[in-house]
């Protein structure tokens, strides 16, 4: 083991861990990793069942919180020797969904002591594929995933570890549970209409789904362990979930007639309250996608943390692969983009010093996305194109990123230009609101030098920033012959001024 009282060891630490915050169950994975492979150190899994404790607003109750946190804490004393930077914790569907997730976040972290991720479905499901998998043997066929949380499930086809068509639809246990079976009391009735609503959300999908094919079907989820567990102790499967089976165990749920008197081998007493509505959610994704055979995996959401965590350089192309499909799909000027990331990433590099900016790398690549799709609202509306670039980058699902990344880079793009949206900067957690800030400076100054987008290069300046000062600093003269570039300094300076930074300029 490292020694972890010396700083350079600590950072070479073997160890990695991740942190799965689901709607129904957290789940937390230490590894170690030996070679190639990931050595499980220590595993540990909490129902926490945070879907159950969303209120009518979709905020989270205080029990709900309360439970949450005292399970957070009790997994940071495991997490408290690793470094910060070999832990992921993410949070999905419920935390997407909850209306004060800020306050929940900013307490769990300080209970947890690492910073937590919120990703979106598609996301979500990348990572699901890429922990199963490496967790299942490898063939050259396509593999249909399906993981079914609390409040989401997630539906992926992949060849190898390269996932091809990625969905994440709002049924789970938890909420289908909820809706049909709350008092416990379980009926044909209520479970067929469970049933009709899941396929309702996966109606959009199942033709595709269907015509792609696939050669074997892998479920990763607790709900999907759970149920192949019970149908083989049943004596209703010898290998895997069979939809043969899969309607036995329907019929012995409505024969029991509630969850108290579920008596099935197999099932653990916290998994029955939410039994029901994951044996719903399955049968509608098996009967939606015609499914014969299911079977289960180790590797899920968790699992592909740790590897997304390890193959950074594939995690990075996955960003890459976002930004440059959403480049494309509303036709960007790339040259003019290139253009302002390169001044962006200039100016970025004279700055970022005086204001001690932390994670350097992290902060200049949300600013280098932010100069590729600074302009994607132009295809919506010229007049308002910011607001839509915003929107945008803030509500799409897009693969790599967190929803913190997304909040940061659609920030940077709705205040690159005119009046500062102070109430915009203001909603970004307290820790991000002075860097953002401050890469916005960087993102309007660069969209002002290239206003003109020119080819030609600009002049060698100067441009330097300390607390509340920037200043500027071009060749002689320069500044007499580009009079507009003036006046739009001139009207920046009266913008920051507004944020109490005072912009100076010479020549």
């Amino acid at each position: 083991m490292s020694d972890l009282s010396d700083p350079e060891s600590f950072e070479m630490s073997p160890f990695r861990a991740a942190v799965d915050l689901g709607s129904n169950s957290f789940h937390m994975k230490v590894v170690r990793i030996v070679g190639d492979e990931l050595e499980v150190v220590d595993r540990i899994r909490e129902m926490v069942r945070l879907a159950s404790g969303l209120d009518e607003n979709n905020n989270l109750t205080d029990g709900a919180i309360e439970r949450a946190v005292g399970c957070l804490a009790r997994f940071g004393e495991r997490l408290r020797d690793i470094p910060s930077r070999h832990v992921r914790v993410v949070g999905t569907n419920t935390l997407r969904r909850a209306g004060n997730s800020r306050v929940f976040i900013e307490q769990a972290e300080a209970a947890l002591g690492h910073s937590i991720e919120i990703i979106g479905g598609r996301e979500e499901a990348r990572l699901v594929y890429l922990g199963v998998s490496h967790s299942v043997r490898k063939t050259d066929g396509l593999m249909l995933v399906v993981d079914i949380g609390g409040g989401s499930t997630e539906l992926i086809i992949g060849r190898g570890y390269e996932p091809l068509q990625l969905e994440s639809v709002f049924i789970g246990c938890v909420g289908l549970s909820q809706g049909y079976f709350r008092d416990g009391k379980i009926s044909r009735k209520r479970m067929q209409k469970a049933i009709t609503e899941g396929r309702l959300f996966l109606e959009p999908i199942e033709k595709h789904y269907r015509h792609m094919g696939w050669e074997q079907a892998i479920g990763s989820s607790g709900t999907i362990k759970s149920i192949e567990k019970v149908v083989i102790a049943q004596g209703w499967s010898d290998d895997g979930i069979t939809a043969e089976a899969l309607d036995k165990l329907k019929d012995e749920l409505i024969r029991a007639g509630s969850t108290d008197k579920l008596d099935l081998k197999g099932l653990s007493k916290d998994r029955a309250p939410v039994f029901p509505g994951g044996v719903a959610t399955l049968m509608a994704v098996f009967q939606g996608l015609r499914i014969k055979r299911m079977w289960s995996s180790d590797g899920a959401l968790r699992e592909g943390l740790l590897y997304d965590m390890i193959g950074r350089t594939e995690h990075d192309s996955v960003r890459e692969q976002a930004v440059s499909a959403l480049m494309q799909r509303y036709a960007v000027d790339l040259e003019q983009a290139a253009r302002v990331e390169e001044t962006a990433l200039y100016c970025f590099a004279r700055m970022a010093a005086g204001w001690k900016l932390d994670e350097r790398d992290y902060y200049q690549q949300c600013l280098v996305w932010a100069c590729r799709l600074h302009e994607i609202g132009f295809t919506i509306s010229h007049s308002k194109y910011a607001k839509h670039g915003d929107y945008i980058v803030r509500y799409s699902d897009l693969l790599g990123f967190t929803r913190k990344e997304q909040q940061i880079v659609a920030t940077l793009i709705r205040a690159h230009r005119g009046k500062l949206p102070v109430t915009v900067i203001d909603e970004l957690p307290g820790s991000l609101a002075e860097p953002v800030t401050r890469l916005c400076m960087v993102l309007r100054l660069a969209v002002l030098l290239r206003r003109g987008r020119s080819k030609e290069a600009l002049p060698a300046f100067d441009i330097s920033a300390e607390g509340s000062e920037i200043q500027l600093e071009f060749p002689e003269g320069w500044l007499d012959s580009n009079a507009l570039t003036r006046v739009d300094l001139k009207r920046e300076k009266k913008y920051l001024k507004t944020i109490k930074v005072r912009l100076s300029f010479d020549r």
